[in-house]
């Protein structure tokens, strides 16, 4: 099995020389572990509160746990004890040396109410994704994507060229370090163990779950509408639940990070856009698992490898800011005469929109929805089609081609 060098690496180490504590949030199984074990001296104490010795003490008297380890300690799935934060406060407060306490979690929305609540100014929160293509294939630094030209040509430096079968392959494959660094073989039989211990660990805790089953068929029904407009009440049907429970577990989804949402943009100057959030998963390969597609030339032409493309680039996109420490601020459009622009990022002050393409050569009438945007308040900076171009290229001086393979 082959550690491999995640993106947040320098990020965490520059952090723990200003903050007492640091905080990796994120799903299950992407290596928030691994990475602060491999970053971690000898001297730093590791205690997981998946021991449940070490979790009962530390949820019955945290004072005492904290007293009893040594310093600076690495303390995983911090999550199951909540108590220790204001006795991680309170230490901080009497002068703990920066870079004191790791702590590593999962159910990222929860820990980091709690966290912004007991450790507000204390604590660094950085969120970490499955494995980014760049990790995977690529070689030195990854910076945030930005439609910026020579952002760009560093980008085509550093990122491995792939054509429309190897982007097929990533995205089937997905980005779950267990399988990509060779520790675990079977796909399928990964996907399916995986799936089943984030039921068994994370939902039965946050919902009355009394059939596993038909959450995994509900799980099956959302991947299937990746990249769509959320229709709640179509997933609820799927499987035959209430759309008020349909709701709730997509909440489920969203907080221990399946799933996220691009938000739909709109001012008050652009009137008549829709307010339906779009569905997608973090990781492609659980989206193709879930959809039985056995192979990824099956899956490039299947009736899902539009969709799944745009998941693909809009996650990929998104972990580009989770890796850099960076806070993305990114939509999408669409108006009541169904004018869209796949994805819209706001950076410095203006907005930049994005569309995802499978075809080598998009023609330039593509860029006319962009114009739907000159009506907004915040100005209208470059733009980009996204594609399967090999290389990096441009329409005009204002919009650019750049391949699937740089995000």
């Amino acid at each position: 099995m082959n550690y491999i060098r995640r993106d947040l690496e320098n990020k965490i180490l520059a952090l723990s020389k200003e903050y007492s504590c640091i905080l990796i949030t994120g799903p299950r199984q992407v290596g928030k572990t691994t990475v602060l074990r491999q970053l971690m001296s000898e001297e730093r104490e590791y205690v997981s509160l998946d021991d449940l010795e070490e979790r009962s003490l530390a949820k019955r008297d945290p004072a005492m746990f904290l007293t009893i380890h040594k310093k600076p300690i690495m303390i995983d799935e911090v999550q199951y004890a909540p108590e220790l934060f204001s006795y991680i406060k309170i230490e901080i407060d009497n002068g703990a040396e920066p870079g004191t306490y790791w702590l590593t979690g999962s159910q990222a929305f929860k820990l980091m109410e709690l966290a912004q609540e007991s450790l507000a100014g204390r604590v660094a929160i950085l969120h970490m994704s499955s494995l980014s293509q760049h990790e995977i294939y690529g070689t030195g630094e990854c910076t945030a994507f930005s439609v910026d030209l020579p952002l760009l040509q560093a980008r085509e430096k550093t990122n491995a060229p792939a054509d429309l079968i190897e982007i097929y392959n990533r995205i089937w494959r997905g980005s779950m370090p267990g399988l990509i660094s060779g520790k675990f073989s079977d796909r399928d039989v990964f996907y399916s163990s995986y799936l089943q211990t984030y039921i068994d660990r994370d939902v039965k805790e946050q919902v009355q779950l009394s059939d596993t089953l038909l959450f995994r068929d509900f799980v099956r029904a959302a991947a299937c509408r990746a990249g769509q407009m959320l229709n709640i009440h179509d997933i609820a049907q799927d499987v035959g639940v209430s759309d008020d429970t349909a709701k709730r577990w997509l909440q489920v989804l969203e907080k221990s990070d399946v799933i996220f949402y691009l938000r739909p943009y709109s001012n008050n100057l652009l009137k008549r856009t829709v307010k339906t959030p779009k569905l997608y998963f973090f990781d492609t390969g659980l989206v193709a698992y879930l959809t039985k597609y056995s192979s990824p030339d099956i899956l490039a032409n299947g009736a899902i490898n539009g969709a799944i493309l745009e998941n693909y680039v809009v996650s990929e996109l998104i972990k580009t800011y989770h890796n850099n420490a960076k806070e993305c601020l990114l939509w999408y459009y669409r108006d009541s005469n169904s004018n869209e622009i796949d994805m819209v990022i706001e950076s410095d002050g203006m907005l930049h929109p994005l569309e995802i393409k499978r075809s080598v050569n998009p023609g330039s009438e593509l860029l006319s929805a962009f114009g739907l945007l000159d009506k907004a308040s915040v100005p209208r900076g470059n733009g980009a089609i996204i594609c399967m171009r090999p290389k990096l290229s441009a329409l005009n001086s204002e919009n650019f081609i750049v391949p699937v393979w740089m995000i």
